[in-house]
């Protein structure tokens, strides 16, 4: 099956975010590009084999989909608090009497990608890999 298996088209047809609606195709290529890859490496699995040739399983496309989706709204997120740090001249924190706010290193994508529980819908793709070693145990009788 050739990449991308996935059109920017259907995430902004997925989306209920009008910020990840509005973001370019080209980014959103790339967001989907590494949701692809994403789910290559959690399942070991290229969909190289010829039950695959035909399309992509559905799960499969809607975990790619939902990481698509995830990647863009985090990179508006992360180009918004960059612009802020920016303009505060580099503040990432400010405190103001008894309030006090942080913006975050944007390292909450890792967080994100936990709570999408990607793995009810990947687990049955999961290809096991041989380590490439094996243990030959003798004993007396």
């Amino acid at each position: 099956m050739t990449r991308p298996w996935v059109s920017p088209q259907e995430v902004i047809a997925y989306t209920e975010i009008q910020a990840v609606k509005d973001r370019n195709t080209t980014k959103l290529a790339v967001d989907i590009s590494r949701a692809e890859e994403y789910v290559i490496n959690y399942t070991h699995n290229d969909f190289s084999a010829d039950i695959y040739s035909a399309r992509i399983p559905d799960a499969v496309k809607t975990a790619i989909i939902m990481l698509a989706e995830l990647y863009a709204k985090q990179a508006i997120i992360d180009a918004k608090q960059a612009d802020f740090v920016v303009k505060k001249n580099g503040a990432k924190s400010e405190t103001y009497d008894d309030y006090s706010y942080t913006i975050g290193d944007g390292s909450s994508a890792e967080m994100g990608i936990d709570s999408l529980d990607l793995s009810s819908l990947l687990d049955a793709y999961i290809l096991t890999q041989a380590t490439g070693k094996f243990y030959f145990r003798m004993r007396k009788l």
